[in-house]
């Protein structure tokens, strides 16, 4: 078996996570999906014979933290590892990080785990699949649900309305990925993350638009 999500005594073990690039605007081309960008901590699940565990981005194991998230884990499969961030959602709905560390210490009941990628799922390593064919299968795990354990969707088309949109919900910003490109851990150019977002000018296929620039924010993706 592949070193990624390989079994060490029964159990699985972490795999450290992909790493988006900060970008000033996000890539207009073609071949690209967007996601939200959540204010959250970044997080990966893990399913297997012993229970259910929830790291940091850093491998730290803090599954005492998100009891919660833990105890709600009931997916089809018998083991699994989940990408994804733990976040508190605000009274608009987007996540609300200054919330966030209180919540862990005090309202635990608050904590959401949104998913946006698998990398392993029952006996198969998943990360050299390309994106699609992945967010495919954990859709099928998760499924969209409004539940502990939430399915991150992404978007195509034009990355100006995504960006006006999620804006206009308090949202953070979007992370680009390409749709064929496979998971690898540490630093990538095929994850890019663009966030925190003013106003400027720049020009979108010949026409005179409006664009955002990115600069760097808390942990999510990062």
């Amino acid at each position: 078996m592949s070193k990624r999500g390989k079994v060490s005594g029964g159990r699985l073990e972490f795999i450290p996570p992909q790493i988006p690039t900060l970008v000033e605007q996000p890539p207009e081309d073609e071949g690209w999906v967007h996601e939200v960008k959540f204010d959250g901590y970044r997080t990966q699940l893990i399913i297997d014979q012993g229970g259910v565990r929830l790291f940091s981005k850093n491998g730290h194991d803090w599954t005492a933290k998100y009891w919660p998230i833990a105890l709600a884990v009931e997916l089809p499969c018998r083991a699994a590892i989940l990408d994804g961030e733990v976040i508190v959602a605000g009274e608009r709905g987007a996540p609300d990080c200054p919330a966030l560390e209180t919540a862990i210490w005090n309202e635990p009941s608050r904590l959401v785990f949104v998913a946006f990628d698998i990398l392993h799922l029952d006996g198969r390593n998943l990360a050299p699949l390309p994106l699609l064919q992945r967010k495919q299968a954990l859709w099928q795990l998760v499924e969209p649900g409004a539940g502990k354990i939430r399915y991150s969707e992404h978007f195509d088309g034009d990355t100006l309305a995504i960006l006006r949109t999620i804006d206009k919900m308090g949202l953070e910003g979007i992370i680009s990925k390409r749709a064929d490109s496979r998971y690898r851990s540490g630093p990538s150019t095929t994850w890019l993350k663009a966030s925190y977002f003013e106003e400027g000018d720049f020009r979108i296929a010949g026409r005179h638009s409006r664009a955002w620039h990115g600069s760097n924010g808390p942990d999510g993706h990062a």
